[in-house]
């Protein structure tokens, strides 16, 4: 048992680093074309929800939340405050966008590489913030029907 406890801790510790890899890859564009980013810990926010949460919806078996049913419950409602949260903060980018335009951050910057900077954040920053949105309810399910399946079954 020792060892499935070290392997699932390495495996954790593994995918963090790869979410802090994409984080970094992710943020690198916003943090060396703009002057300022405002919105650079909401950016970090979403992204690490979207992968954290998507893993341990497909691959709770191997991780170590697994058999911690206190834990699911205690996750599974922290989710409806999270699902606020990460709803405030896309919601604050794009009205921070449609009230103030993308002049403050990317006014600075040659004609092309504006659009293709400002492209590139509005993608992402929507494609990763309305995922993180989108998953975590279905990470309260996928809890929810993992606590009842080891109860009932004895299965995650």
């Amino acid at each position: 048992m020792e060892q499935q406890t070290r392997l699932k801790i390495w495996i954790e510790l593994i995918w963090w680093f790869i979410t802090a890899l994409i984080v970094t890859a992710v943020l690198y564009i916003p943090q060396n074309s703009l002057n300022e980013w405002p919105f650079i810990w909401w950016n970090a926010l979403f992204v690490v929800v979207l992968i954290t949460l998507s893993r341990y919806i497909f691959l709770l078996k191997y991780t170590f939340l697994g058999k911690q049913q206190e834990l699911k419950i205690a996750l599974m409602l922290l989710c409806f405050p999270l699902i606020f949260t990460l709803i405030n903060g896309l919601n604050a980018f794009m009205r921070f966008i449609e009230d103030r335009t993308w002049e403050p951050l990317t006014g600075h910057l040659p004609f092309e590489e504006r659009l293709s900077t400002e492209s590139y954040i509005w993608s992402e920053m929507l494609f990763f913030g309305v995922g993180s949105i989108i998953v975590t309810p279905i990470f309260m399910v996928r809890m929810i029907a993992s606590v009842w399946l080891y109860r009932n079954r004895g299965v995650i």
